[in-house]
């Protein structure tokens, strides 16, 4: 086990929309960055910015302290865990700080790899969106051996703040179940607010700049209603189909808890049907023209 601080070197492995912002912000305070993406847009904007970027981790000779923000699950199994990937590279001693949304048994599992192979992993999902990142802002859920904990700080302090989830890898990505289970609720709850007010014959950005002020308001309906309330999303903050995916994460922890969620498998339903009309790949404020397509329930007397 080592117990040394991270060197000046860190390999950061998808530079997506979050990813991006948050590897530019750790070369800004100091680090080494090699960020990795196969994307060829997406490594031209990490040299345009100073970035060392390549498209693939057989580049990056020196793997001591890997950040790992892909999309989904099975691009994190497959870049630790595939032949010639992370784990079969990594040194004993080295460090995986893990910063997607996967999954609490996903990150047990390679915790526990890890571990066989002497390497240290750090289960740290963040919250906060493009604009947090930008800013160093993030929320970031960390859990692991309190050494572990400890030897990763320095690093994820650059990125925003750190709450201890606790000593197992899996209880961050726990606690962000929760944490996502409220911005699906909340996300869905200010498009359906806004579209509400538009069948009512209401001008929205009104209501909007009414409603933001009262009680009911929120920091998703804050944060996204804005842009709910035009057509231009050229700028992706944050994918629809990452909230697709991230509510199936909850939708199937509830399952696997015996826990009924209601209102969280509403908006899950919302988010397919927005994917379905061709939204997945656009901002996820567009979850709000799911409301054109869905049908009226039938009534019922209360």
């Amino acid at each position: 086990m080592n117990t040394s601080a991270i060197s000046g070197d860190v390999t950061f492995l998808g530079i997506g929309a979050i990813g991006f912002p948050m590897a530019t912000r750790l070369a800004a305070r100091g680090y080494t960055v090699t960020a990795v993406d196969p994307s060829a847009d997406q490594q031209t904007l990490a040299r345009s910015v100073g970035l060392h970027a390549v498209p693939t981790l057989g580049e990056v000779p020196n793997l001591d302290t890997v950040v790992v923000m892909v999309a989904t699950a099975e691009q994190l199994v497959e870049a630790c865990t595939a032949p010639g990937r992370l784990f079969a590279r990594m040194k004993p001693g080295s460090l995986c700080i893990v910063m997607s949304t996967v999954g609490p048994s996903v990150i047990e599992e390679l915790a526990a790899k890890a571990a066989d192979r002497g390497i240290d992993l750090l289960d740290a999902p963040v919250t906060g969106g493009v604009p947090r990142a930008e800013s160093g802002t993030l929320t970031i859920l960390t859990a692991g051996r309190p050494e572990v904990i400890e030897r990763g700080r320095e690093l994820v302090n650059a990125l925003g703040t750190a709450h201890s989830c606790g000593a197992h890898p899996g209880q961050g990505q726990s606690f962000k179940l929760v944490n996502q289970l409220l911005c699906s609720v909340h996300l869905v709850a200010a498009a359906e607010a806004l579209a509400f007010s538009e069948s009512l014959g209401l001008d929205p950005d009104q209501v909007y700049r009414t409603v933001s002020a009262g009680a009911g308001a929120s920091w998703m309906l804050l944060d996204r209603g804005p842009r709910m309330l035009i057509d231009d999303d050229n700028d992706v903050c944050t994918a629809l189909d990452i909230f697709v995916k991230d509510s199936d994460l909850v939708a199937r922890a509830a399952r696997e808890a015996g826990f009924d969620a209601p209102l969280l498998t509403s908006a899950h339903e919302t988010f397919q049907l927005a994917a379905e009309l061709g939204f997945g790949r656009r901002d996820d404020s567009r979850v709000k023209a799911a409301y054109k397509h869905r049908q009226p329930r039938p009534s019922q007397t209360v």
